[in-house]
């Protein structure tokens, strides 16, 4: 999606070095799951929307949701500047976020979003029972 232009030179370089990958928030979550003994594969190009975390004998695919990028209902803060343009960006990373969800669940894989303000320590282990448990 193009637009205009950033508001300020600074705003420019701060959201050319937003990660798209490898975030915090992801990075804990897949430590917290190495700890509870559960592997994974990450950002699988061969599935929609690359999830950050798929756990293949679950045929689950985990994303780890920025509040702003995504739209939490509990911390996103729609932006002053370029407000018509951020409005429109984040309104199609939602749509988009919908249709990846679509694809993988038509083809066979459950989704799971979660936020990054998520205890992802509780997430990992709630994942972790339902990987251990797969066997039994």
């Amino acid at each position: 999606m193009s637009g205009p232009e950033a508001s300020s030179p600074q705003v420019r370089a701060f959201m050319q070095r937003m990660p798209r990958r490898n975030t915090g928030p992801e990075v804990l979550l897949r430590r917290a799951l190495h700890r509870e003994g559960v592997r994974f594969r990450l950002h699988r190009a061969d599935l929609p929307g690359r999830p950050d975390i798929v756990l293949v004998s679950l045929r689950l695919a985990v994303f780890v949701d920025g509040c702003f990028w995504h739209g939490c209902p509990m911390h996103a803060v729609a932006p002053r500047a370029n407000a018509a343009f951020w409005a429109a960006k984040l309104a199609a990373n939602r749509a988009r976020d919908a249709r990846k969800d679509a694809q993988l669940v038509e083809a066979g894989w459950e989704v799971l979003h979660v936020w990054e303000h998520e205890d992802l320590g509780e997430v990992a282990r709630g994942l972790a029972r339902r990987w251990h448990d797969r066997a039994r």
